[in-house]
């Protein structure tokens, strides 16, 4: 049935008659198909208040409602393989929706805090919800809509996910401190309450007033309660929004009912039992947690009056104190962003929008009234005073203390010229973004509500619309969502198709001049909310995306070093080796790196990046090296290793091996090269400068180094560990080729170790030499990392592997075997015949073993057909993993969780599903 404004009638057609009537009517024609979708979309709000029909989830993926309403599309933004652009990938229907939803409309979507569930709500009041599997374009359901009865008054109008239980780390702002930017991290604990099992759980307020606790219980079924909203009259039960908020001591309810009330309330959620133990999911369903709801408070407010009339005590447009064709289109609580780990200080605010609606016709004898109103209310508790008689009435208890109550302060309204089409909170609550039906986007500090236009003070960073970032004037969307740290927004147009929107800034440069100020504080925003994202473990995706599209190379340098600067990074590793293992901000500031300088899947990335992407697979490698030993520690294990976990070992040990031999073979011959130079130091460091190898880097940083250690470490425990480990059927196999590749070997394992040990020596005497001590020596190595550059403190240490260390490694050296070996599969050359190998064939990132990608193979071995092999792709690195879904085997299962690949890329970045031939 189509809505009250969904178009316009035609009186003249109405009577048959050619000629108008001349009623003296307004024209409601609208002048644009725009207009009449606007038009649609205003009641559309005004008639409920769960109508969101795009989301863009904190884990990357975007999800939206088709123009008929029946699917849901699935997008996220990428790197482009072809041509290394950022763009909105291409749509990928969510397959199960149609027929979970039974042809109903579809009408709201919702992601939780985290970005991994999506919950899909119809016009019945049904919902689905659907989790992130395995890559950002396939969900697998987790609850079905059949759930649900078909209801009018089931209908939802507000909405929330709890808050998972986990503090994270996030930053307040930056600040300038003798020309530097200084961050200012803290632990921000989550805000309850919580499902004790760690489950999703979503709270719904329903049209005829019911509250709906959907809950996930530790089997991974679902449950639901349910209570009856305290409502002060039956008319009043009829409900258009609600805005649902967490906090301390429970959640926040705000209502708005058809009678144009406002409602207010505290309920509390609490679970029997408040903690769980895993160890009772296999005492059955009756163990699970259930939850209880409870109201602390309820209040009423009278109907609202739009405009207020006392705005400063008389309206300063000159407009009426009130007019009744101002209604609802949006209903939100405001929390202050968390500026620090206790918590919000500041109260919660109820802010609602109100529209004219664009056929209304105003009485044209009154000044021009506003289109859209801001009405804001602040929650505040005052002390509840009692009649003087009530002091004449003896009590029997001491002391009495009132409880205090709370109020619902109306503070200045905020008049629009244009129609407020959502309200948002970004920049992890750091901003209020209010979109316009004209495309613009204007920013708020959510304390003050004062407006962000730019720099007003170019010594603190607080967001990115703070320090000068805005969305120039784009296509009109009505419905838009905005990306996880808020630089990015994508909108709905007209076609119902989704549009990517970018923001932008001048970066110092404008009329001609350059501000070096507003440069850095651009700079400092950006490595804000790019360390924001990575505290609280969020996509930053959009972010880098900035950076390619507006920022040249050599401005992305202090970028770069102000992520490792805000993220406490310390690139010097000579001594805590260990720490390299659990630096959970390391991957995340090498994976920005490598992506900045990617240019396409043909073509080597620029040399600085190489370096980044190389330390990445050796942080791979260590690590999985290191987590299969420990499973088999002692011989002792769960389950015996399976074959595919072997495979994986044996892939990255190919690769391992043949990264040492390439890296031994490049400074071989560079030491060749400098043997004319060695002895005039002043010509060594100029010819050094010149020199671009990425195996003296690697093997002069710290990190890298010591990961190299590692493997050797690893390389020999897999060795030794041949005749102890029970390996059933096809695992001895691989496992004997294992042992089979590091025996044939042309350089043994010890001979790098040698050879580490001496870049080790060399490196530590040339710091102690120059007096470079913990403060000094995470420049150098961040110089190395960063720039790719030999600093001037190592010259000398590589001067003295030339000299020193390099020959005595020659005779255990079999170098005719090392360069003629082919080192083109591992991607990292700048030859012609790695740019071959890269067009011509793929290598699995994360089992380092080659395959054809169009027919999905893995060598000889795997070039058969495997049901439910798929083919994921990063989004970042676009390098691409090749598997099956379920991972069947216990430990392969195990390895693949641990290290985080199921979901995520060794860079951080999230998969998606290439293919899937055999589905």
């Amino acid at each position: 049935m189509p809505m009250i404004m969904d178009g316009s009638i035609n009186v003249d057609d109405l009577f048959g008659e050619s000629a108008s009537l001349e009623l003296g009517l307004p024209s409601t024609t609208p002048s644009s198909t725009a207009t009449k979708g606007l038009a649609q979309r205003l009641d559309e709000m005004h008639l409920l208040g769960c109508c969101q029909k795009i989301a863009w989830s904190k884990q990357g993926c975007i999800a939206y409602i088709s123009q008929d309403t029946l699917r849901v599309n699935l997008r996220h933004l990428e790197c482009r393989p072809s041509d290394g652009k950022w763009v909105l990938s291409d749509d990928t229907p969510l397959q199960p929706v149609a027929e979970a939803h039974g042809g109903h409309p579809l009408v709201h979507l919702c992601w939780n805090e985290i970005g991994s569930e999506l919950a899909v709500v119809d016009s019945s009041g049904r919902v689905s919800i659907y989790n992130i599997a395995i890559s950002l374009n396939t969900l697998a359901g987790q609850r079905q809509a059949a759930f649900d009865t078909v209801d009018d008054g089931s209908q939802i109008v507000g909405m929330m996910w709890l808050n998972v239980n986990r503090s994270v780390h996030a930053f307040n702002q930056a600040a300038k401190v003798q020309g530097r930017w200084a961050y200012s991290p803290f632990r921000r604990r989550p805000v309850g309450p919580f499902h004790p099992a760690m489950k999703p759980t979503l709270v719904c307020v329903t049209r005829s007033g019911i509250i709906r606790v959907l809950y996930q219980n530790p089997d991974n079924r679902w449950s639901e309660i349910s209570t009856e909203l305290k409502n002060t009259s039956y008319s009043d039960r009829l409900l258009t929004h609600a805005a649902i908020v967490p906090t301390q001591g429970g959640i926040l309810i705000a209502v708005h009912s058809a009678c144009q009330k406002i409602f207010f309330y505290r309920v509390q959620i609490a679970w029997n039992p408040q903690q769980w133990d895993p160890s009772q999911i296999k005492q059955g369903p009756s163990a699970h947690p259930v939850p209880s709801i409870r109201f602390m408070h309820s209040k009423v407010e009278a109907p609202c009056i739009v405009p207020s009339s006392r705005n400063g005590g008389e309206n300063p447009e000159g407009f009426a104190a009130s007019n009744p064709l101002y209604c609802l289109t949006r209903l939100d609580i405001i929390l202050a962003a968390n500026d620090n780990s206790a918590g919000v200080a500041t109260n919660p605010w109820i802010i609602a929008a109100y529209s004219i609606p664009p056929h209304a016709t105003p009485d044209h004898t009154q000044p021009q009234i506003p289109t859209s109103v801001i009405v804001r209310w602040q929650l505040e508790s005052a002390p509840q005073t009692l009649h003087p008689k009530f002091d004449e009435v003896t009590s029997k208890k001491s002391n009495v203390q009132v409880k205090p109550k709370i109020m619902l302060r109306r503070l200045e309204d905020i008049y629009c010229d244009r129609y407020v089409l959502s309200i948002e909170q970004s920049e992890h609550g750091n901003v209020l973004a209010v979109t316009y039906d004209d495309s613009t986007v204007t920013f708020y500090d959510p304390k003050t509500m004062a407006v962000l236009n730019g720099i007003d003070d170019a010594n603190t960073v607080t967001s990115l619309a703070q320090a000068g970032f805005h969305y120039p004037p784009d296509t009109a969307g009505l419905h838009i969502s905005f990306s996880p740290s808020g630089c990015n927004a994508v909108i709905l147009d007209g076609d119902g198709q989704a549009q990517l929107r970018v923001m932008e800034h001048s970066y110092g440069a404008e009329s001609g001049l350059y501000d070096e100020n507003k440069f850095s504080a651009a700079l400092a925003s950006l490595a804000l909310a790019f360390s924001r994202g990575c505290g609280s473990e969020l996509n930053t995706d959009d972010v880098i995306l900035i950076l390619r599209r507006q920022l040249p190379p050599d401005s992305q340098v202090p970028f770069i070093n102000e992520v490792y600067r805000a993220l406490a990074v310390n690139c010097n590793f000579t001594t805590e080796h260990e720490k390299l293992m659990s630096n959970q901000y390391l991957p995340k500031c090498l994976s920005v790196q490598a992506a900045l300088g990617f240019v396409d899947k043909y073509k080597p990335r620029s040399f600085a990046s190489s370096v980044t992407w190389t330390v990445l697979q050796l942080r791979h490698a260590s690590i999985l090296y290191a987590m299969f030993l420990q499973f088999n520690k002692g011989g002792v294990q769960t389950e015996p290793p399976d074959a595919d976990a072997v495979r994986i070992l044996l892939g990255n040990t190919k690769w391992a091996l043949d990264l040492l031999h390439y890296i031994l073979n490049d400074l071989l011959d560079i030491s060749d090269d400098f043997e004319d130079v060695i002895s005039d130091q002043e010509a060594f460091a100029q010819k050094l400068k010149t020199t671009n190898s990425l195996p003296l880097i690697i093997l002069l940083s710290s990190m890298s180094r010591a990961f190299l250690r590692f493997i050797c470490r690893g390389l020999r425990g897999l060795y030794a560990g041949y005749s102890s480990m029970p390996f059933p059927g096809d695992a001895r196999v691989h496992y004997t080729e294992i042992c089979q590749t590091i025996d044939s070997s042309p350089v043994r394992i010890d001979v790098y170790e040698k050879l580490l040990a001496g870049v080790d020596s060399a490196v530590k005497h040339v710091y102690q030499g120059a007096g470079f001590g913990d403060a000094e020596r995470p420049g150098a190595e961040r110089e190395l990392l960063v720039n790719g550059r030999v600093p001037p403190v190592l010259v000398t240490a590589v001067s003295t592997i030339f000299q020193q260390t390099v020959p005595t490694l020659k005779p255990d050296i079999d170098r005719t075997a090392i360069y003629m070996g082919d080192y083109s599969w591992l991607g990292i050359g700048s030859d012609r015949r790695t740019e071959m190998y890269r067009r011509t064939r793929e290598v699995d990132l994360i089992k380092k073993l080659p395959f054809r990608s169009d027919l999905l193979s893995a060598g000889d071995e795997s070039t058969k057909p495997h049901p439910g092999k798929v083919q994921r792709r990063c989004v970042r690195c676009c390098e691409s993993f090749c598997g099956t879904y379920p991972i069947r085997p216990i430990m392969s299962s195990r390895m693949m969780f641990k290290l985080g690949y199921v979901r995520y890329c060794i860079c951080t970045g999230a998969w998606t599903l290439v293919s899937d031939p055999h589905r």
